[in-house]
């Protein structure tokens, strides 16, 4: 088979069965699909049907159609090149749970403001650099020693560590890119393994926060451009490479990517991006390339 459609559910609620993926498998039929019998990656978990003759937008539409309502998240995609060698990967309600500059916020008093500017440059209502600078003002003459008691507060999504853990075992190389700051982003390489981090840096002055960031901003055009950046690096077309991201500022990458996930990501973020997850956790994405349960590293 050319194609193929994965169905994931949570692993903390495992919800996918043989009559679900059976349903699935129907409702690609019912088009005029040639179809395979579903494989189990994961039981419970994830499985492959692999398809021919319906493009990955038809088999997508279909299938969430006949599932309506159950808890589980639709993929299809090309079998060929379906396993990738990059990973580009946003931080913030991505990679960790936290938007760090909301948690800095609370130090100011400002928690519920700046979290409500974050919403809406994650969501593209606002231009991200813009929102990036009115947040940081607001952290003007705090003690730069906060930046290293924030560390404190990152908890990783669900997912993040066997992901990083089971790619790195299988030669993936893994980038953290992030429109946050270089101290959280040092911090969460050097815990889950990533190769490198890129993000921005918060100007100091006599130890405090000046409120202000180093110029230019990593925004969704850096993002962008590490991703090309980092492709290039490794001599393999950027369709050999996969992305994550929740947010506005992750698009481009998301498009440009050979597949693009969006995680738990704001509306306007899922609607475009070629794959979203809203079940699942962050091993999704290792079902997405194909990865079985006894080649996964659980951390």
């Amino acid at each position: 088979m050319r194609q193929v459609l994965t169905l994931i559910a949570d692993p903390a609620a495992p919800a996918l069965d043989d009559a679900i993926a059976k349903t699935a498998r129907a409702a690609l039929a019912d088009l005029g699909a040639e179809t395979a019998p579903h494989d189990w990656l994961a039981p419970g978990i994830a499985c492959d049907i692999g398809f021919n003759g319906l493009n990955d937008d038809q088999a997508q539409a279909a299938v969430a159609k006949a599932l309506a309502g159950k808890p589980i998240d639709i993929v299809a995609q090309a079998v060929e090149g379906r396993r990738k060698s990059v990973l580009v990967a946003d931080m913030e309600s991505t990679i960790i749970q936290q938007e760090m500059l909301d948690e800095l916020g609370e130090l100011v008093g400002a928690r519920d403001r700046i979290a409500a500017i974050t919403h809406r440059a994650m969501n593209g209502e606002i231009d991200f650099k813009g929102a990036l600078r009115e947040r940081v003002a607001l952290l003007a003459g705090l003690d730069a020693g906060v930046l290293t008691q924030m560390i404190g507060r990152v908890t990783y999504m669900p997912g993040a560590a066997t992901l990083i853990a089971t790619l790195k075992k299988h030669g993936v190389y893994c980038a953290l890119v992030s429109g946050g700051f270089k101290t959280f982003t040092a911090h969460v390489r050097e815990a889950l393994g990533f190769d490198e981090d890129q993000a921005n840096d918060l100007i100091v002055a006599d130890g405090k926060l000046a409120g202000t960031v180093f110029e230019p901003i990593l925004d969704k055009d850096a993002k962008h451009q590490a991703l090309i950046r980092i492709t290039a690096a490794k001599r393999v077309p950027v369709a050999a490479s996969i992305t994550v991201g929740d947010g506005a500022n992750d698009l481009p990458m998301l498009l440009a990517a050979g597949i693009g996930v969006a995680y738990h990501a704001k509306p306007s973020v899922a609607a475009q991006a070629r794959a979203r997850i809203d079940h699942g956790d962050l091993t999704a994405l290792l079902y997405i390339q194909g990865y079985r349960a006894a080649e996964i590293v659980v951390v």
